[in-house]
């Protein structure tokens, strides 16, 4: 049964579904998807000891964060922007703004074709850490600097260079705030305000004193090793990710890398232990809502990615409802894992590397593997009892569902469902011919055109062709 006729049995109607058609992005130690998907399944530690940001020493501040390379470079001259502007506007908008291009290049379609259309720009942040060099120490006087170290210029600068003329805001909910703005972009498709969003989110650790507050939190891991329900967890290590993804309706779509069926928030309320203090019940009764909204069993899903950030606090809180609300009626154990084992906690962004990793198991056919797991932690009964169980290795995807959580620490909730898109190549990809195919490549510089030519080298099908288990 193909995905229309999965659809139509369920009365649903497939061409109305809201897809993901594009993504682009840079992630701690990986310039791209590719490289992501390679660190992943190599299960390299992306997290560095001599992450240069600062040099700043404190005893409460880990040494070892995740950060993205080429913060520095940007291509001013092709989006238009005077030197000026260019080095007035924060890195994060700079990112943005390129990755906003890749991924609707990604997606099949030429940006040019958005201009003055009515799609929607929401973008996930929370701290913008350069702020305090930009405009309170480094100030030039310059027109376009307030523009360029605001918060809602990361949205606002993408509409404006593309031309787009839908609602165009950046939203804050601290570490959910990456699927927040997947909500809100959804619920803009859905309710007919736009045909497609550009939903996007990033995290840059450029202060060393938002570190040391988060040290001094208790949420850190002094040694900077993120280990998501191990028993050896202590917190997380920081790091920087920026990303984006373009949403359609399938009807829309050149690409379909992954369907969303449905996306819900709730928030925990007050507590008695703290704003900080995550709710066991408000995030049993986001994950049981959601399936019974959306009327998928529990017993398809494939996996969960996780919060798991590694704390003392989140991960139980978090294992915890996933076992009361989704694990009664399962046969076998239910998979989980955390991208965070392999590259820390972007916090806001976060969610697009749990995204990025769901792409890269669709794409694939396997779950990247966890890492800096050994033993279960002794106050979770599911792992122990092996209920839920940690992915280690790269795991074959079945039935095709992936659900995603994401929590804020001052109580906004977040889950979605990712379906896979089952893509049936013709010929599994190979051409019925022995003609030479021509490939066309043009680049601003030497480097950029032989970065092409190798990685068209390097896959001669496609680009994950190469990947199997």
């Amino acid at each position: 049964m193909d995905d229309k006729e999965a659809y139509r049995w369920n009365d649903i109607d497939f061409d109305e579904e809201i897809v993901i058609s594009g993504i682009a992005g840079r992630f701690p130690g990986s310039d791209n998807m590719n490289h992501l998907r390679e660190n992943l399944f190599n299960k390299i530690d992306l997290v560095r000891a001599d992450h240069g940001r600062w040099e700043k020493e404190h005893p409460d501040l880990p040494t070892r964060m995740g950060t993205i390379n080429n913060l520095e470079k940007f291509d001013a001259d092709f989006f238009g922007l005077s030197f000026k502007q260019a080095h007035v506007l924060m890195p994060e908008g700079r990112m943005f703004l390129e990755h906003s291009y890749e991924a609707i290049i990604d997606a099949g379609i030429n940006p040019k074709q958005l201009q003055g259309k009515n799609t929607a720009v929401i973008i996930g942040t929370s701290y913008v850490e350069g702020q305090e060099k930009f405009l309170y120490e480094n100030y030039q006087l310059d027109d376009f600097q307030i523009v360029g170290c605001s918060k809602s210029t990361m949205a606002n600068v993408i509409s404006y260079y593309l031309d787009l003329k839908g609602p165009s805001y950046t939203v804050d909910t601290a570490c959910s705030s990456s699927l927040y703005a997947m909500a809100l972009g959804y619920h803009c498709i859905m309710s007919g305000k736009c045909e497609d969003a550009i939903i996007g989110a990033g995290n840059l650790c450029l202060h060393p004193i938002i570190s040391l507050q988060y040290a001094r939190l208790g949420v850190l891991s002094p040694e900077g090793y993120c280990r998501p329900f191990d028993s050896n967890g202590n917190g997380y290590s920081r790091s920087e990710a920026v990303a984006i993804v373009y949403l359609q309706k399938a009807k829309n779509a050149k690409r379909i890398y992954a369907i969303c069926p449905h996306i819900k928030l709730n928030s925990d309320g007050y507590k008695e232990e703290g704003i900080t203090y995550p709710s066991l019940l408000m995030q049993s009764t986001l994950l049981k809502e959601y399936y019974n909204e959306c009327g998928i069993l529990t017993s398809c899903l494939d996996y969960i990615e996780t919060h798991g950030t590694g704390t003392k606090i989140g991960d139980p809180q978090e294992v915890t409802a996933i076992y009361n609300s989704l694990c009664k009626n399962r046969e076998t154990p239910l998979m989980i894992g955390s991208v965070k084992s392999n590259l820390g906690h972007s916090e806001p962004a976060s969610a697009f590397i749990q995204i990025a990793k769901t792409i890269i198991a669709f794409e694939t056919g396997f779950i990247p593997p966890n890492i800096n797991y050994k033993s279960p932690r002794d106050d979770i009964n599911a792992l122990k009892n092996e209920k839920i169980h940690v992915v280690q290795e790269p795991t074959p995807i079945t039935n095709g569902y992936i659900g995603i959580n994401s929590f804020g620490f001052g109580g906004a909730n977040a889950h979605m469902l990712l379906k896979w898109n089952r893509k049936q190549k013709v010929n599994n990809g190979a051409p019925n011919d022995d003609l030479p195919r021509l490939v066309i490549l043009s680049g601003r510089t030497e480097e950029s055109v032989k970065l092409f030519l190798n990685d068209v080298s390097r896959h001669l099908k496609n680009s994950f062709e190469s990947f199997k288990y």
